[in-house]
């Protein structure tokens, strides 16, 4: 989920926002709710999850936590409320199936966020300009090298790469003191 009603970095309500979402959608599609939730995390994690899951939306779903511990890995799985640990061997058939779905949980969220990220550092000023578009974007770069270079050269030399008119439209959204 990209999170849009958070502002900066608050796991707890980002958290909150995403299961609001994907289970205001599982009720809104009338599809069959889930009979387990797992979440990420201790107690606090598990608490934020049931706040919206029992409080808001009226959901009677059980939730269980994967805590860690002080190094960061799996030890215990609580369940109920309040939150129980359950006894799982560390070597039980079990206790790896679930560190493996939250692997592969980490896994595909840390990929998610490198894509987000990489796209994000792709993007350039001329992008928000009306009227300049990949193949104006190319030639410009290809000729300048830059934005900040496309912002230093003459109005002419704009011209000859884009045509008078876009050439106009970029001075302007580029140098809107000229």
């Amino acid at each position: 989920y990209n999170i849009k009603a958070v502002v900066g970095p608050d796991d707890y309500a980002s958290m909150q926002e995403v299961v609001r979402r994907r289970y205001r959608r599982i009720i809104d599609e009338d599809t069959p709710l889930p009979d387990l939730i797992i979440t990420d995390g201790g107690i606090g994690q598990m608490n934020v999850v049931r706040a919206v899951v029992e409080g808001e939306l009226g959901l009677q779903i059980p939730i269980a936590g994967l805590a860690k511990d002080d190094r960061h890995r799996t030890h215990e799985l609580l369940y109920g409320n309040p939150p129980m640990t359950i006894a799982l061997k560390q070597d039980s058939a079990l206790f790896r199936l679930l560190t493996q779905i939250q692997d592969e949980v980490h896994r595909y969220a840390i990929t998610f966020h490198r894509d987000k990220r990489s796209k994000s550092q792709l993007k350039s000023e001329l992008d928000t300009i009306p009227g300049v578009g990949p193949k104006t974007k190319q030639a410009l770069l290809k000729a300048f090298k830059s934005v900040k270079r496309i912002r230093e050269v003459s109005i002419e030399e704009l011209r000859a790469v884009v045509g008078e008119a876009k050439a106009e439209v970029i001075r302007r959204s580029l140098n809107p003191e000229k």
